[in-house]
């Protein structure tokens, strides 16, 4: 175990250089004009748009945290974990793309349906990490953390370096945290995801885009929980 707890200290240096890394000018460029879209939309529009994907996110956390397996963890030391993990995310990452080649033939109307159902399959997977690491979903932090998990995964540069400080240091934050800013949250979110998912909507094609944005989107994720679960156990000292 030694010899894998200094290759999961490897790879979360590389890990997290990869993340901190300063985005590619077509991204920088594309988040500038996406945030001048949403400056022109009227904040009531913003306020309602948000509380519907809190509800949405709420209702998935309570489905997800009632549905997961708790005992997944016992016994096992990380590299088991970390195995377990990628089992895992095989299976919901075929789910996924499964679920977006579907929607993804249907055009706008089945293409728009995908966005409830695939968050839905994310945060399901978020709980199976949470749980596998040997975290209590129970717990009103523990279903905070998982969603500050989500938000470093689909982010901007800077709003992912400052999740990324606030994950890193948990054990703090969560004692001054209180509830996540919901409107940063779903604009993130959908700003993140918009232009590929566009692309989705157009009949015929829309069902390869589908498939291959939520294998990658599933498994970038993958990556992220990972990694953030790693870094909770590696600070706690345990293996």
């Amino acid at each position: 175990m030694v010899e894998y707890s200094s290759k999961v200290d490897d790879q979360l240096y590389v890990w997290k250089r990869k993340l901190l890394k300063r985005g590619s000018l077509a991204k920088r460029l594309t988040k500038k004009g996406q945030v001048k879209i949403n400056s022109l939309i009227p904040e009531k529009v913003h306020l309602v748009i948000s509380d519907s994907i809190k509800a949405m996110v709420k209702t998935t956390l309570l489905g997800s945290n009632i549905t997961t397996n708790r005992q997944q963890a016992v016994g096992r030391n990380l590299y088991e974990r970390d195995e377990l993990l990628k089992k895992k995310l095989s299976t919901y990452r075929k789910t996924a793309v499964v679920e977006g080649a579907g929607t993804g033939a249907g055009g706008i109307f089945m293409g728009m349906a995908d966005f409830p159902l695939l968050l839905s399959i994310k945060m399901k997977f978020l709980f199976e990490a949470a749980t596998i690491y040997g975290f209590d979903t129970n717990e009103y932090e523990e279903r905070l953390f998982i969603l500050h998990v989500f938000q470093l995964a689909f982010s901007s540069d800077e709003k992912r370096k400052e999740t990324f400080r606030v994950i890193e240091d948990w054990e703090k934050q969560k004692l001054v945290l209180k509830d996540m800013d919901w409107k940063v949250f779903q604009q993130e979110y959908r700003d993140y995801i918009d232009l590929v998912k566009m692309f989705q909507l157009i009949p015929g094609f829309g069902a390869v885009v589908g498939a291959y944005a939520n294998y990658n989107l599933l498994d970038h994720l993958g990556e992220t929980a990972m990694n953030c679960y790693r870094l909770r156990i590696v600070a706690n000292g345990e293996n």
